[in-house]
């Protein structure tokens, strides 16, 4: 049931998203007198669910849905129509329209997705607010796991800037600096300013805990203790609180792997609280340099929970929020191919395809175990995705809107258009380009699945 709640929220992101994109190209198309012969969602190869014809043009449904498209008479694009081009050019065909309307049906679907996107975010910021834990109100600072201490972290460290830009959100910082080329943070208390570590960041990627290389800092509560080891051998009980190892003072739980490792089968003395009363007790450390228990969570989940805040916006406050995150969302995007054509970090490993963001669909549980869609997720999700499709639809790969635009951008700028042999040409080049990716990310995803590392 969570699998199938999942696919139908992705679907119909899909469905909201190539609609209204191809729309955009649609709407300046027949404003412009274009003829447009097919409007489809989704792809239909060999066969469409359904369709019907209304004037020009055949509206359908097609059965593969990873996309959809709008075929503009007069126009070199993927169904590789050359038959029709060889035709003398009439004035309804997008080859006869001037350059600048082209641009304009070209751009169509990209200004759709941007200003979508700049709405679904302005109407959360207005209707939800903004709900994040903010980096300043971590009092003891973060605590960071061996890689987040590579990429040049240190467990006390408060955020502060992220390539020179204040750092508010915890959550954005996560991924922010993953993609940053330094950080700022206040470290006993003076400002650090330094590099990220690329190899740092290859070591949180192939954790698959890109979100979990720093967070909270909580005290060492003990909430159970694991059969026949070091602590449940020295009599600590559930609830005990570790303040001290050998006379050295223990605050938080990301302190006592540094002060147990190099007392590896030793005896040690541990100052603990038990119901508000100090004890001391013996204990041996493991070969493996632990005790052999688990911290209580629950606890640093109310830690974590100190930090949260909510943030609301009036209607006028909600809109320039809106377009802020907008553009935020755009430019890390950009900022992802640092890591994804990295050899170092890898990360292309790490991009998911339709079944990666199926798993990435959130579905809330209620105490009774019914299942349902989380909205605020979903329309977060879609307005993400929307700035993606239009970033990925403005690079000038022929196949895609920004090829189309590349062309007509030459024609405008030398006052000659690319001949029809070229376009041709290039068209059948990127077809064949994209094909080849999506058979990579789904091998991807394939693999990873098989794997079960999503």
């Amino acid at each position: 049931m969570e699998l199938a709640i999942q696919i139908f929220q992705f679907i119909l992101s899909i469905s909201i998203l190539v609609g209204l994109h191809e729309l955009g190209h649609f709407i300046p198309a027949k404003l412009f007198k274009t003829k447009v012969e097919k409007f489809y969602l989704f792809f239909d190869p060999w066969f469409s669910i359904a369709k019907k014809k209304i004037g020009d043009t055949e509206y359908g449904i097609g059965w593969l849905p990873f996309g959809g498209y709008v075929k503009i008479a007069g126009m070199v694009d993927e169904s590789m129509d050359t038959e029709q081009l060889k035709q003398p050019a009439q004035p309804w065909e997008f080859r006869s329209k001037p350059a600048w309307q082209r641009l304009i049906i070209m751009l169509g679907g990209v200004t759709v997705n941007f200003f979508l996107a700049w709405l679904i975010y302005s109407s959360l910021s207005y209707f939800k607010g903004e709900t994040f834990h903010e980096n300043d109100k971590f009092k003891n600072g973060i605590s960071v796991t061996e890689a987040g201490e590579k990429m040049g972290l240190k467990s006390g460290d408060i955020i502060l800037k992220v390539d020179g830009k204040p750092a508010e959100r915890f959550e954005t910082s996560t991924v922010n600096m993953l993609f940053a080329n330094e950080a700022t943070v206040l470290r006993n208390g003076k400002e650090v300013t330094f590099p990220i570590n690329e190899d740092g960041v290859a070591d949180v990627l192939a954790e698959n805990k890109a979100k979990l290389y720093f967070g909270p800092r909580f005290p060492v509560v003990i909430d159970s203790l694991f059969q026949n080891d070091a602590a449940m051998s020295a009599g600590l009980l559930k609830g005990d609180k570790i303040v001290a190892i050998n006379s050295t003072p223990i605050h938080f739980f990301d302190e006592i792997k540094s002060v147990l490792l190099p007392l590896k089968n030793q005896d040690v003395i541990l100052d603990i609280e038990r119901n508000n009363t100090p004890l001391r007790i013996n204990a041996k450390v493991n070969k493996d340099g632990m005790l052999g228990f688990s911290n209580d969570m629950e606890l640093a989940q109310k830690e974590f929970e100190k930090t949260e805040v909510t943030k609301k916006y009036t209607a006028l406050e909600a809109i320039p929020r809106g377009l802020t995150r907008t553009i935020d969302v755009l430019t890390m995007q950009i900022k992802q191919f640092k890591i994804i054509f990295n050899t170092k970090t890898e990360g292309y490993k790490k991009v998911s395809g339709p079944i990666g963001i199926v798993k990435q669909m959130r579905v809330e549980k209620s105490k009774e175990g019914n299942l349902s869609i989380n909205w605020e997720f979903f329309w977060s999700f879609t307005a993400m995705f929307s700035v993606w499709l239009a970033f990925l639809n403005l690079i000038p790969i022929p196949g895609l809107d920004g090829g189309h635009v590349m062309f007509t951008l030459w024609e405008m700028i030398t006052g000659k258009p690319v001949p029809q042999k070229v376009l041709e040409s290039a068209q059948m080049i990127g077809v064949i380009f994209l094909l080849g990716l999506m058979v990579i990310i789904f091998g991807n995803d394939i693999v990873k699945a098989i794997a079960g590392k999503f």
